[in-house]
């Protein structure tokens, strides 16, 4: 029993700070990683992928030589596939984080600002719900849009409710597509969204709700959804799709997601003038 702690202890002495921190920031890769790709296509793949890691020194110990020669020649295809057939997964892997590191450069929105755009969103969203106008409305945070921008017209107008619902009148020039907001300001409506390539979404869903959720896969927007058919409210974030908003409800959800960003400036700017102080002090 003595060995053995004296070879724990030994071992112990042997393993520097770094390599613990070399450990630990590999795990957190791992981890993230997964995070990304859990509950995706890509998902299925990694577990593919793993097995057959697994089995290929097992086939060379026991000399099944032609299946270590299979396995090995479909790892190295399969490899280079992962990055054609999951180029939307691994985009959004790398501005997730993107968004991560940078989001905090950001000028931040006054909250009275704020609330007034939020709530000429909300009331033409309500009316436009009532009268079941189709609605497609994306609100931009931290990753800008500027090639969905393209696709459309260039508007660069202050959000008023009144704006809103005239864009969306059916068989007017702009009314069939995405229109485009950030801060107060509406940039640009008629634009093309990317369609999401998740099969696993209700038939019953349309383009404009394939076309939300496409977008919120690859970037951290918020969309909002107005059905023609029924009337309904859908919100799309992060690739996820709620419905049945209505209007004190939608009110509540859309303040407390761009408080949350603002929140996260707001704690960010005050460390660094308390840090910037302290420096002064000792200065």
């Amino acid at each position: 029993m003595q060995e053995v702690s004296t070879f724990i202890m030994n071992t112990l002495k042997n393993i520097s700070i770094f390599a613990v921190l070399d450990i630990l920031v590999v795990a957190y890769i791992f981890y993230k990683g997964y995070s990304l790709i859990k509950e995706t296509r890509a998902e299925q793949l990694l577990k593919g992928i793993i097995f057959m890691i697994i089995f290929i020194p097992i086939s060379y110990i026991l000399k099944l030589e032609m299946l270590n020669f299979i396995l090995n020649k479909t790892l190295t295809i399969g490899l280079l596939s992962v990055v054609i057939i999951f180029q939307p997964e691994i985009r959004r892997a790398l501005e997730h984080l993107g968004r991560s590191a940078f989001e905090e450069l950001h000028s931040m929105q006054d909250v009275e600002k704020r609330n007034i755009t939020v709530n000429e969103i909300v009331n033409a969203v309500d009316n436009l719900a009532a009268s079941k106008t189709g609605a497609l409305i994306v609100i931009e945070k931290v990753t800008r849009l500027g090639e969905i921008l393209n696709s459309g017209t260039i508007l660069d107008a202050k959000v008023t409710s009144n704006l809103l619902e005239n864009i969306f009148v059916v068989n007017t020039p702009l009314h069939d597509g995405a229109t485009i907001i950030r801060n107060d300001r509406i940039l640009a409506s008629g634009c093309v969204l990317p369609l999401t390539n998740n099969t696993s979404i209700n038939k019953k869903l349309g383009t404009r709700h394939r076309a939300a959720i496409g977008l919120s896969e690859i970037s951290d927007s918020i969309i909002i959804i107005v059905s023609e058919e029924t009337g309904i409210v859908s919100l799309a974030i992060n690739g996820k799709l709620t419905r049945g908003y209505d209007k004190e409800r939608l009110r509540m959800v859309l303040i407390k997601l761009i408080e949350h960003k603002d929140k996260k400036k707001v704690k960010s700017a005050g460390e660094k003038v308390k840090s910037w102080i302290i420096r002064k002090k000792t200065s």
